[in-house]
């Protein structure tokens, strides 16, 4: 409202004008300050659940293709020694990764415009098809193969599990307590860890299952690795149900859907609040939201642009964006190539196609074990103490450190010793999971607006995605330089550069622990300055 219309105003319409500014500001501090300050309770485990089973499954089905790709060798490619073509090789084990920078922008941009609920469970039905369709996958009479037609099935598979990465650490971080949020937010991706361990376990017991028949037919391995990729659509399927009924979440109700009755009623009953306490006058929730929608800019592209051409807005999502890219060139240059690092561990028997594949399959295990699962839930259990910052900042400094001596030392540590080798190795699974790893994921769906907040989280995921698909092109094309697997030493002195890089761009990033999203993201200014230029208004005339 312009100076001029109030002059036109009597004063006790000015009044009401200032109590609708005052009471749309406190209604929506007392409404966020029941989320932000709630006991922790069933809701929130559900919560973690819910989302996490999403991670679980994600993990599953991008890291089984690390052993997939071994039983393939065996089943179609007999006139190649029993080997993937690398450059197929590279095709199944990408196709997921370019999938997933895809569906990250996508369900990102759609779950800011569209709503969180809408969108919840589209992309984790996608992952339960797509990996249904991809257990099936066969040689057609003519034309494409079996391996063209997994690449296309994990493409597809692979923009499901992009939209995972917005949307549960988004709802996951506005259904949170701000004591609890960065633990609840690892939570759910720490699933990913038992999901890269469920998919060596499954492998192993289906190989050991199978024994019997590979040995007197490796063509056996075809029901194998059908048997391993269609495990990952059960816990998905268990799933659907519970992300379609979440409710909405209510900041999403509030800032972008402008329905604050709407939003304190969820959060009363989500809550398990007093109804009739906690319930609010139609009318005057009405008032406040219309404040509300005045005060904070509508989400446009053009908003967007003003927004982020800020520095101090852009410094952020570039240090989100660059940490997280800088994090998956090495944390999916060596995820995916296990086998590498197991043969170097001298943890490989080829002496047969079965021991070949259970020696891989439990090899896998022993990793995911000793360092990938302990340091997703170190991180759980330490991130809202010592804060988000600090464990990103020692996590890329120990794997710089750790990287130049493994790739500096690679074949003389090896030599010296396979378990000091083996102990290095295992470190830099967890500290990438006890340090960047974990809080690339958790300060994106923090730092945000709401309006913005899946989109630029969806934008930080795709850069790190981006980071997954330039180490696996570059590790597939430069690992056997000079000889097989003779450049995997300067490979990983690589990863070490990358890690100091993700340091430098750590400090783009502020600490968020023991923050409100608010706080963070500056939203409540907004309403603010706009009640100090009510009170100046009024004060003039």
């Amino acid at each position: 409202m312009s100076s001029h219309s109030i002059r036109h105003v009597d004063d006790s319409s000015q009044v009401v004008v200032h109590d609708v500014a005052l009471d749309a500001q406190e209604r929506r501090r007392r409404a966020l300050a029941e989320i932000d300050n709630a006991k922790f309770g069933w809701f929130h485990i559900r919560a973690c659940i819910v989302s996490g089973i999403g991670f679980f499954t994600d993990a599953y089905d991008l890291f089984i293709i690390n052993l997939v790709v071994q039983m393939l060798g065996y089943v179609y490619f007999a006139d190649n020694k029993n080997v993937v073509p690398s450059s197929i090789d590279l095709g199944l084990k990408v196709s997921a990764s370019i999938g997933t920078f895809i569906g990250q922008i996508f369900f990102g941009y759609l779950a800011d415009r569209l709503g969180r609920k809408k969108m919840y469970g589209i992309e984790l039905m996608m992952i339960v098809v797509f990996t249904i369709t991809s257990a099936f996958a066969a040689n057609a009479v003519r034309g494409i193969t079996a391996t063209t037609m997994i690449m296309i099935w994990r493409f597809l598979l692979g923009i499901g599990v992009g939209g995972d990465y917005p949307l549960s650490a988004v709802i996951t971080s506005e259904f949170a307590t701000t004591k609890r949020r960065g633990a609840m937010i690892a939570a759910v991706f720490a699933m990913q860890g038992f999901g890269i361990l469920s998919a060596a376990i499954v492998s192993t017991v289906t190989v050991v299952a199978f024994q019997n028949a590979i040995n007197e037919d490796v063509m056996a391995f075809d029901y194998v690795w059908r048997i391993c990729v269609g495990v990952g659509a059960i816990p998905g399927l268990v799933a659907i149900y519970f992300r379609l009924t979440i409710p909405e979440t209510p900041r999403y109700t509030m800032d972008i859907n402008k329905d604050l009755s709407k939003a304190t009623k969820d959060i009363g009953n989500v809550l398990n609040l007093d109804a009739k306490a906690h319930g609010a006058d139609a009318v005057a929730a009405a008032q406040a939201a219309e404040h509300h929608a005045q005060a904070v800019p509508k989400a446009s592209w053009s908003d967007f642009r003003r927004h982020f051409s800020q520095w101090p807005n852009l410094k952020v999502l570039v240090g989100t964006s660059m940490t997280w890219f800088a994090l998956d060139v090495a944390f999916y240059g060596t995820g995916l190539n296990n086998a590498i690092i197991l043969t170097a561990m001298g943890y490989v028997d080829k002496s047969s196609p079965y021991r070949d594949l259970y020696t891989a399959s439990v090899g896998n295990i022993i990793i995911a074990m000793l360092g990938t699962v302990p340091g997703y839930w170190v991180t759980v259990f330490t991130v809202d103490r010592m804060g988000r910052k600090t464990i990103q900042l020692m996590g890329f400094t120990v794997l710089t450190v750790l990287f130049l001596i493994m790739g500096i030392g690679f074949n003389a540590i090896r030599d010296y010793s396979i378990v000091l080798f083996t102990v290095i190795f295992t470190l830099t699974q967890f500290f990438q999971n006890w340090g960047p790893n974990s809080t690339t994921f958790i300060v994106p769906g923090e730092v945000f607006p709401t309006r913005y907040r899946s989109t630029a989280h969806g934008i930080s995921a795709a850069m790190g995605k981006l980071g997954a698909i330039v180490a696996q092109v570059g590790f597939s094309q430069l690992k056997d330089i000079g000889g097989k697997g003779e450049f995997v030493p300067e490979l990983i002195i690589i990863f070490a550069v990358f890690m100091f890089i993700g340091l430098l761009f750590t400090f783009f990033i502020p600490e968020t622990a023991g923050k409100t999203l608010e706080e963070l993201s500056g939203e409540d200014d907004y309403a603010a300055r706009r009640t100090g230029a009510d009170d100046a208004v009024m004060q003039e005339v």
